[in-house]
């Protein structure tokens, strides 16, 4: 697939990325900001908090991480724009993912400000980050791996892979929830809400119509593509509502694209259209795997496909990652009649 690159709205910010840096605080417009928050432990670094100017603070799309690093770096940055972090009044959270919501609690309990979610994502945070709840959710994933084919001695490490980044997450219940299309009535801006599910259940966009602006998330990125994968919190078939989302994003007039990673870029219709090849591509590489086996498990069609690099040399996080993705292009390919599946212990794929 011929390769299509994006051109960077900010040539620092594009420049820091492909340079292993954090970006600078930008002013991207008049009354709104770029500012950077670090990542822990995380190839993607930085996660791009936005701060838009109201006539009495500020309102910021996303958060960052619960750690005292990401929380200094956004203090920093709002005082860089002006402000500090008591002036903040809302949280608009594009999805429940800790890199988006970590922090969100912290600023609520130091400024006062309200949390904004999806209701899809908010149904999901009790049993994602509450102690007493969060064992059920690792049974769960367990079993679902179970079903996969992954193989028993690595089971647990898989099934309980993302905890350590649990403590990373500040557990709040929002104080608003966001519906698809609804004004977010912050004065100065017309943001839309734009429900994108796929990456999440709840996964949100904002649009500014007469700003021509996207604030994507992590729905729409100048490089990568999100993971789209089956999981205990995830829809059934995460795929589809993924690029349907895509196919409803690209209806936008927006001249730029704010991602909560890597860079600010153009051509939104565009990188939507090769994100859709790509995964086009993608579909037909594991309907060629499943063809060439008689019955072959998600997880060893996972060990057969092209990654990004050699699967021994990936992490059991991004192991577990890689075969959920898997799942969610089989899911999508039984869907279509194009895979069947054979449900045991575990699920076995062929060819119809």
């Amino acid at each position: 697939m011929a390769k299509f690159v994006v051109t960077p709205a900010s040539q620092a910010q594009r420049e820091a990325w492909v340079g292993g840096a954090i970006p600078e605080v930008e002013r991207v417009r008049p009354g709104l900001w770029s500012i950077p928050v670090p990542i822990p432990i995380n190839p993607l670094r930085y996660v791009l908090v936005y701060a838009l100017e109201l006539p009495d603070g500020v309102a910021i799309v996303d958060a960052g991480w619960n750690t005292d690093e990401a929380y200094d770096a956004l203090v920093a940055g709002l005082g860089v724009a002006g402000y500090a972090i008591t002036d903040v009044k809302g949280v608009l959270v594009t999805h429940i993912h800790p890199d988006h919501y970590g922090l969100a609690g912290r600023i609520r309990e130091t400024s006062g400000a309200w949390i904004a979610l999806h209701p899809a994502d908010a149904g999901l945070v009790r049993e994602r980050y509450d102690d007493e709840a969060i064992d059920s959710l690792v049974e769960r994933e367990r079993a679902l791996l179970a079903r996969c084919g992954v193989p028993p001695l690595t089971l647990d490490e898989l099934a309980g892979a993302s905890m350590m980044i649990r403590h990373m997450v500040s557990m709040a219940r929002p104080d608003r929830l966001v519906e698809d299309g609804e004004e977010l009535g912050l004065p100065g801006w017309d943001l839309r809400a734009v429900w994108t599910p796929g990456h999440s259940p709840g996964h949100l966009c904002f649009f500014s119509p007469s700003r021509r602006l996207l604030l994507s998330g992590d729905h729409v990125l100048a490089k990568i593509t999100p993971i789209v994968a089956v999981h205990p919190q995830s829809g059934p078939n995460p795929l589809a509502d993924y690029l349907d989302s895509l196919a409803a994003v690209r209806k936008l007039d927006a001249d730029e694209v704010l991602p909560a990673h890597e860079y600010r870029f153009l051509e939104l219709a565009e990188r939507v259209d090769y994100v859709m090849a790509h995964h086009d591509a993608r579909l037909a590489e594991i309907e060629q795997v499943v063809g060439s086996l008689d019955g072959v498990t998600c997880w060893d069609a996972a060990t057969r496909l092209t990654w990004s690099r050699p699967w021994e040399t990936i992490p059991p996080f991004m192991r577990r990652s890689a075969n959920n993705e898997t799942l969610a292009h089989l899911v999508w390919l039984e869907a279509k009649g194009r895979v069947r599946r054979e449900p045991g212990e575990p699920d076995l794929w062929r060819l119809p």
